[in-house]
């Protein structure tokens, strides 16, 4: 059985107002639970069960919200910087409500999905290497890279501070003196994909996430663009736990 929580602190959480603003509109009789007019701000409702409206608009409740984004270049994957910008103040207020935060990070000058989300458990199961969700980079590398690299990922890659990390797949696109590659990873270290071509004398120019375990941007998000997950997505991503 669902908890039943206070009618004021639902319509706050859904976007209605601060606390005190819900409290006067519950108050000018503008709430209706299971067409009834409510106008006592600790009215318990069952929020999954109950039909509740505001002025005659039925309030679609949903505890949690998941979000894909396609991160632009110099804006930082963090909730608060007093100095860049970060991915929430180009997120909707709608959505601010929610008080969402990245799933892991991606580099300031790093571009690509990036995912958002108030569901805690979820973001952890996503970055677990455990689970071995793998994250998918396009990448452009200052250097030759051959086939032989290949194998030095699938072996682990020995980073700067000593840590070898887990079998990566390196997939070559283009091999010049600046090549094109597929990297996928399944763990998320402190620059972990430009340490691992560092450590082989190489230099990461451009950096994008492409995918999540099965989950790929969406290629009609221009940078900067979001969405929200749909059902089918979340699913995708919910296989692996």
């Amino acid at each position: 059985m669902t908890k039943k929580e206070r009618l004021d602190k639902i319509l706050s959480n859904m976007g209605y107002g601060s606390r005190k603003d819900v409290q006067k509109i519950i108050k000018e009789g503008r709430v209706n639970v299971n067409n009834h007019i409510i106008i006592k701000k600790d009215f318990k409702v069952d929020p999954y069960e109950d039909i509740i409206t505001v002025d005659g608009n039925e309030v679609k409740y949903r505890k949690y919200i998941y979000i894909m984004m396609n991160k632009p270049q110099d804006v930082v994957s963090s909730t608060d910087d007093p100095i860049n910008k970060t991915v929430l103040d180009i997120i909707d207020e709608r959505y601010l409500i929610f008080n969402p935060f990245p799933v892991g990070r991606l580099d300031k000058d790093t571009e690509g999905l990036l995912l958002l989300t108030n569901d805690g458990k979820f973001a952890h199961e996503i970055l677990s290497p455990k689970k071995g969700i793998e994250k998918t980079y396009y990448a452009e590398i200052y250097g030759l890279v051959e086939e032989k690299h290949k194998e030095y990922f699938k072996q682990g890659i020995v980073l700067d501070d000593g840590y070898k990390t887990l079998p990566a797949d390196l997939e070559i696109l283009e091999s010049n003196t600046y090549s094109k590659v597929k990297l996928s990873i399944k763990e998320g270290k402190y620059h972990q994909v430009k340490r691992m071509f560092e450590a082989i004398d190489m230099e990461v120019v451009y950096l994008k996430r492409i995918s999540i375990g099965l989950l790929k941007l969406d290629e009609t998000l221009n940078s900067g663009e979001y969405r929200e997950l749909t059902k089918e997505e979340i699913r995708l991503l919910k296989e692996k736990f």
